[in-house]
């Protein structure tokens, strides 16, 4: 059964300032769940890095194996405990000893994960765009320093339809949404820890985007406030429908929740309106044309 037959549901973002110690990230992060919970949430979905948000070595020595890591273990018996669905935006984790894992690799992995209503893992992705970048006030950004780009793309199967995972600085690359709705995606996961200057100037335009070109909800749980550091961060959870509507905003100044009710039906309304997924077309790489000398 695909989401063009399923039923409406109700989504929740969680929005929070995550600190640089687990403890009480996963306290903040349990009762705003439970809230998600009570006020009927079927989805509920965390920001990127709702573990921790530190710096430097002190990350590195506070990132667990997923095996160990205790948030995720609190998370798992939370979704089984509420019967709910939960997306951890992501978690930094330690890939230490994982299969594939390079020898004497010291990066940790920025990775997101779908659990069941029983607690299980439906689906693991690792951030694959790393946010390198200078920006024009003097913030300097270098992802690639502390976690490895993840090289696989998911959509994972729920009870609504297919969910397409990504985390935050991939939203700037729209072919990777594209790939993920062509493989049956109908709805994206953008857990974020946003900058205020790439937010405001950009952060609902590309969800917005995202969400028209391929015709999907997408969420978007976001953090906000001041973290280590002096890191700020941008706020505005959003829910998208697929026509670019803007279903739920959670502002830029608080913690919370934010929800709405979801109708898969409203998929397969825009992809017949704007049949634009099934118009792709392969073509050439384009070649650069030199404009000839003039002739003396």
């Amino acid at each position: 059964m695909t989401a063009l037959t399923m039923g409406a549901f109700t989504a929740s973002c969680i929005q929070f300032t995550a600190g640089p110690d687990p403890e009480p990230n996963l306290r903040q992060v349990g009762d705003l769940i439970r809230r998600a919970r009570d006020a009927g949430a079927d989805l509920i979905m965390t920001p990127e890095a709702s573990n921790l948000i530190e710096s430097g070595q002190r990350r590195r020595d506070k990132a667990r194996r997923e095996a160990d890591d205790p948030f995720l273990a609190a998370m798992r018996e939370l979704a089984r405990e509420l019967g709910a669905w939960i997306l951890l935006g992501s978690l930094v984790i330690d890939p230490a000893g994982e299969p594939g894992a390079d020898s004497g690799e010291t990066r940790l992995a920025n990775r997101s994960f779908l659990l069941d209503q029983t607690g299980g893992i439906v689906a693991r992705y690792d951030k694959i765009h790393m946010f390198d970048i200078d920006l024009p006030g003097g913030e300097s950004y270098r992802e690639s320093n502390a976690y490895r780009p993840g090289g696989e793309t998911v959509v994972a199967e729920t009870p609504w339809g297919r969910l397409g995972l990504s985390v935050c600085y991939d939203v700037r690359f729209p072919h990777l949404y594209r790939a993920l709705a062509q493989a049956g995606a109908d709805f994206l996961s953008v857990p974020s820890v946003f900058t205020v200057p790439t937010g405001r100037a950009h952060w609902e335009v590309l969800l917005r985007a995202r969400a028209i070109e391929n015709g999907c909800f997408v969420f978007a749980p976001a953090q906000w406030g001041e973290h280590v550091a002096g890191r700020r961060s941008y706020g505005h959870s959003l829910i998208v429908d697929p026509w670019g509507e803007v279903l739920a905003d959670g502002g830029g100044e608080e913690s919370g929740v934010v929800t709405a009710r979801i109708d898969p039906a409203k998929i397969a309304e825009a992809r017949h309106t704007v049949p634009s997924l099934t118009h792709d077309r392969a073509f050439t790489p384009p070649e650069l044309v030199l404009r000839p000398l003039a002739a003396e």
